[in-house]
């Protein structure tokens, strides 16, 4: 089983019910990007100015959907990094009740470094390589 170092706490909003009355769906995506990018800045590595020096572009995302997140669940994202590739890199992620651990999803994705000024994929910059090998225990390809 994957272990999760870094965790995000997520606000469930009205706005993310659907009509059922539980998260919709979309938002299960949208709840791992902001774990992602609090993982990326919890890492020391963006500081949030500009989106186009961010780095990554997401070319792959996969959602198990285990148990309905309701309003007022206390969400808690897990983030790791499971692959460092060249270019790409895989992230796993784990949403569960922060009170309970009710599991409500397992993800996956795969982002490419990016150079959005050059606008064209680039190696995985050093200094991110390090800092996602050392927090999540990792060797390189």
């Amino acid at each position: 089983m994957t272990e999760f170092r870094y965790h995000h706490p997520i606000e469930v909003r009205y706005g993310d019910l659907d009509p059922q009355g539980h998260v919709n769906n979309a938002k299960f995506l949208t709840y791992m990007e902001q774990a992602r990018v609090n993982f990326v800045r919890h890492l020391g590595l963006w500081e949030g100015s500009s989106f186009f020096d961010f780095g990554f572009i997401l070319a792959e995302a996969q959602v198990t959907f285990l148990s309905p997140i309701h309003f007022g669940h206390q969400v808690q994202v897990g983030v790791c990094v499971t692959r460092l590739g060249h270019k790409s890199l895989d992230m796993e992620y784990q949403m569960v009740e922060g009170n309970t651990g009710e599991n409500f999803a397992t993800g996956k994705s795969v982002l490419v470094s990016y150079d959005y000024h050059l606008k064209k994929t680039i190696p995985i910059p050093a200094n991110w390589r390090q800092a996602m090998q050392e927090f999540d225990s990792l060797s390189g390809e």
